[in-house]
């Protein structure tokens, strides 16, 4: 028999190793810190931080709790809010504050999306998410020929200034942070709200919110551009240079990996691509002139959130890492908050099964558990029938309270980061970290993220990852319940769906009839005719485009007088 080896404590192996007893004390002074500043802020009183049996939980456990050090601990752990932030990006995290409840919703016109918003505030909603339209999405009016049979259909029809007012009437903007799902016309959107913002009496300098703005991954993933890629990104550049004077609160860009990972990727593509945009917008912002403390503490993430629990929790806390390490080094930030990585996220829509859709409840409720332990700081839970149409008013109420459960009932919000130090877990981190580091190399060899899309290197990523999912469910090597295994009761499917008619469209079609009549024309046109010559003149627009929106100038109009210029998008063929 072999003999045992006797364990020793992790202090009597101090007293043997001299680098270790330094790494302890470090870790203890360090520690002792953030309890100070942790206690600084004021803990939540909604909630006692106790178990169901009575124990009282500690805010946040490290290797001194348990006994078992790893020296590599403060370099790539550290704590929560500290650089390199893989374990939270604040120090007190969900303690003080819970997530914010954003559930993305937006449907037929701006007064029906109006009362749903109020409805979900009503139920315990926090924040507001919007989604739009495809005409919309396009840039296009509600009454141009493109927007036929589209109108409300898949988000709320937003045209004018006149909309975004019907959207928020009766909801204070400078109460309620609100973040908009818009890329291509995403600055025409934006002066849409900051115009209602300034009519409901809000100060810019202190306006909170987010727009989506990554153009990038629509050209990588979900294809709702309006222009090329370069003038695009000026337009992306002008909004950070005038939002860090005017708007310096104001989230200007939330890069996001939702949409690429909907489209078919991994998750490591996700992670990397999506990082890549980031790092690609903070250059185009630095070759603005712009100090990167000025603009990257106002840049925030979208991720999605699938079905591969420790994947998707690994993804979160190895992008935090990435993140905080390359805006350190090869950024020259300086401002912890350039480094802090912040996060919106999604559960995956491309989850959702139309088979037994019940099912997608419990989908959902895993991914969401999931975004809550990475440490996400804003969350929307799908809706159980969004694969079959815009969720209902009960189905959308089931998603809020999932969120709810989750947040108050199941104590994962009670200590800091808990999964810190699994095996797998850290192991998982480690390795999607390198793995994107790697993809990063090979953007860099193709000439960067524009020369990647140019030549087709993501979209044809992503199909092939897609292809590959595809054909691992189609041979049953990937088991998705009720799609092709498990699926007695599948005939059994009766739910009440959200229907969309015409009668929005024309209701629509009407309305900017009325504005064009009784709008300042003079005024308009003069607006529109400054926007472009400031474009030819490669000025900020910003300021320019916000005085087109002031004068209910309409999206369509505006898009058009900068397409004079800039011209549209077509897509290479790549297959």
């Amino acid at each position: 028999m072999s003999k045992r080896r006797e364990k020793k404590s992790i202090e009597e192996l101090s007293k043997e190793n001299e680098q270790l007893r330094a790494d302890l004390e470090e870790l203890r002074r360090q520690r002792a810190a953030w309890l100070g500043k942790h206690k600084a802020v004021p803990k939540r009183e909604d909630v006692t931080f106790d178990s169901l049996s009575g124990r009282e939980l500690q805010p946040l456990y490290t290797p001194i709790d348990n006994g078992v050090y790893d020296p590599e601990y403060l370099e790539k752990l550290s704590l929560p809010g500290e650089y390199p932030f893989t374990r939270g990006p604040y120090t007190t995290m969900y303690r003080t504050r819970l997530w914010t409840m954003r559930q993305f919703s937006g449907f037929g016109t701006a007064e029906e999306t109006n009362e749903r918003y109020k409805y979900l505030l009503e139920h315990g909603q926090t924040g507001l998410s919007v989604a739009f339209d495809f005409p919309t999405l396009m840039g296009y009016d509600s009454d141009d020929p493109r927007s036929e049979g589209e109108v409300g259909v898949c988000g709320v029809a937003i045209s004018s200034l006149a909309d975004m007012e019907r959207l928020f009437e009766g909801i204070p903007l400078g109460d309620v942070s609100v973040s908009m799902t818009i890329n291509g016309p995403a600055m025409m959107l934006y002066c849409f709200l900051l115009a209602t913002a300034e009519k409901q009496g809000v100060d810019l300098k202190e306006f909170r919110g987010t727009i989506q703005n990554d153009i990038l991954k629509e050209y990588m993933a979900q294809h709702a551009w309006i222009f090329p890629p370069e003038p695009a990104l000026k337009i992306i550049a002008d909004i950070f240079e005038w939002s860090s004077k005017h708007a310096p609160k104001f989230n200007t860009i939330s890069i996001s990996g939702y949409h690429i990972r909907e489209a078919g990727s991994t998750a490591v593509q996700e992670l990397a691509f999506t990082l890549k945009n980031g790092f690609t917008y903070v250059e185009k912002g630095i070759e603005r002139g712009l100090d990167v403390d000025e603009f990257a503490p106002r840049l925030s993430f979208f991720w999605d959130v699938h079905n591969d629990f420790f994947e998707e929790v690994a993804k979160f806390r190895a992008a935090r890492r990435i993140w905080a390490r390359h805006m350190k080094e090869i950024y020259g930030a300086k401002n912890p908050e350039s480094w802090r990585l912040r996060t919106h996220a999604q559960t995956a829509g491309v989850s959702l099964m139309a088979q037994q859709p019940e099912n997608n409840i419990a989908r959902v409720a895993y991914q969401a558990m999931a975004a809550v332990l990475g440490g996400t700081q804003s969350l929307h839970t799908n809706a159980l029938d969004e694969t079959l149409a815009l969720p209902t008013e009960k189905s959308v109420r089931i998603a809020l309270r999932t969120q709810q459960i989750l947040a108050y009932e199941t104590g994962v919000a009670h200590t800091i980061d808990p999964l810190a130090g699994s095996y797998y877990v850290e192991w998982l981190t480690d390795q999607m970290e390198a793995d994107a580091e790697r993809i990063f190399e090979e953007i860099d060899e193709l000439g960067g993220v524009v020369r990647g899309i140019e030549e087709g290197y993501f979209q044809g990523q992503i199909a092939h990852s897609a292809e590959r999912f595809q054909q691992e469910v189609e041979s049953d090597q990937r088991i998705i319940v009720a799609v092709n295994e498990f699926t007695g009761g599948n005939d059994d499917v009766s739910i009440d769906l959200l229907k969309i008619g015409r009668e929005i469209q024309e209701k629509q079609g009407k309305r900017l009839a009325e504005l064009r009549a009784t709008r300042d024309s003079e005024r308009v046109e003069a607006a529109l005719d400054r926007l472009t010559r400031a474009a030819q003149e490669d000025e900020n627009l910003m300021g320019p485009m916000l005085d087109a929106a002031r004068a209910y100038a309409t999206l369509g109009e505006i898009r058009h007088a900068l397409e004079k210029v800039y011209g549209r998008f077509r897509e290479p063929i790549f297959f």
